[in-house]
């Protein structure tokens, strides 16, 4: 019965301000946003059973006919239309991958209450990420990563309870993380690299059970790194290289579930734990470019697998240690310490 009713006309409306504040000018992704029913064949535009536009799929990179017939991705300026918060049965908001959508994400966003799916990715949007965002109760991704939003996380952003996907990396957003990042208890992906963060590493992000890919790289990161790695039982790389992290090593993060570990182009100091053991498995694991000091320790050699190794550029000093997780290695890996020998270096010991 649902399928007969005509839309709303004020979504209707609400879509054709959003049209009228964006030009796509290539593809021609608009030209179907023109009939009476914007539920019927409107590109990217998906309406409930009540006949309410509930999703709004626009991606300027997509497999899509439209995309190939083109042989080119969509290219998009203008910016985003407040009247985009009139839509306020939408769950999912992706406009993605147009490269030139600039202005700011309308502090109204906050009233939609069912959105579920944020994903504003890849265009040139400016100013700051609402403040009010953690009203948002349902939201379980936020995407908006290259762009240029300046500011600082909003603190509410902490009440996002079913966040499972945050994605802020490439932007300008500075101040500290939040404090109570560990209740975001859903969160699984948090990429926050390239960016202008400071402060310290917040320890409660160790209360986060579930998080499995943490990258706080190129910030401005200070302090010690928490030694809080044995409550986080699925995270499986952890990148925070290129930031100014100091202190040492933390005995916890070299018997944790972490295969992926850089922690390069920091300011690490003292010596390597001696905590390598079968359960050590390492697809890569960067330590180069700290001031780490001492010999590295016999224990690596029984770790279950290193498939890539850096300690260059350290104070390490004594003989690199046999076996197998080094056989593949090459000198590039411990080149430019103090006083390391040993093969594969060459030098006697």
């Amino acid at each position: 019965m649902s399928q007969n009713l005509p839309a709303r006309p004020s979504d209707r409306a609400a879509l054709l301000s959003i049209k009228a504040s964006l030009n796509e000018p290539y593809l021609g992704i608009f030209k179907s946003w023109s009939g009476p029913d914007c539920c019927q064949d409107w590109y990217g535009v998906t309406c409930d059973d009540a006949r309410r536009v509930a999703e709004i799929n626009l991606r300027g990179e997509s497999e899509d006919p439209i995309f190939e017939r083109a042989h080119r991705t969509g290219f998009m300026t203008g910016s985003l239309s407040p009247d985009i918060c009139k839509l306020d049965r939408l769950s999912t908001l992706t406009i993605a991958d147009w490269k030139g959508i600039s202005g700011v994400i309308p502090e109204c966003i906050t009233s939609l209450i069912l959105l579920h799916h944020l994903d504003l990715v890849g265009n040139q949007i400016t100013g700051k990420i609402p403040s009010l965002i953690g009203q948002l109760k349902e939201l379980t991704v936020i995407n908006l990563a290259d762009n240029a939003l300046t500011g600082s996380i909003p603190p509410s952003l902490v009440n996002l309870a079913r966040l499972m996907h945050l994605d802020l990396r490439n932007n300008k957003l500075s101040g500290e993380l939040p404090s109570e990042m560990g209740r975001l208890q859903m969160l699984s992906r948090a990429l926050l690299s390239g960016n202008q963060l400071g402060g310290p590493f917040p320890a409660s992000i160790a209360n986060i059970y579930r998080l499995s890919d943490l990258d706080l790289s190129l910030n401005r990161l200070s302090g010690e790194i928490p030694d809080v790695f044995d409550k986080m039982p699925v995270l499986s790389t952890l990148n925070l290289d290129g930031n100014m992290i100091s202190g040492q090593l933390p005995k916890s993060l070299l018997r944790s579930s972490v295969s992926i570990l850089n922690l390069s182009r920091n300011g690490l100091e003292g010596q390597l734990p001696d905590m390598f053991g079968p359960r050590s498995y390492f697809t890569a694991l960067d330590l180069s470019y700290n001031r780490l000091s001492g010999e590295i320790p016999k224990s690596i050699s029984s770790a279950a697998y290193i498939g890539h190794l850096d300690l260059s550029h350290n104070h390490l000093c004594g003989p690199i240690p046999n076996g197998a997780p080094f056989d593949h290695l090459e000198a590039t890996s411990f080149a430019f310490n103090n006083c390391l020998c040993g093969k594969p270096l060459g030098s006697r010991c």
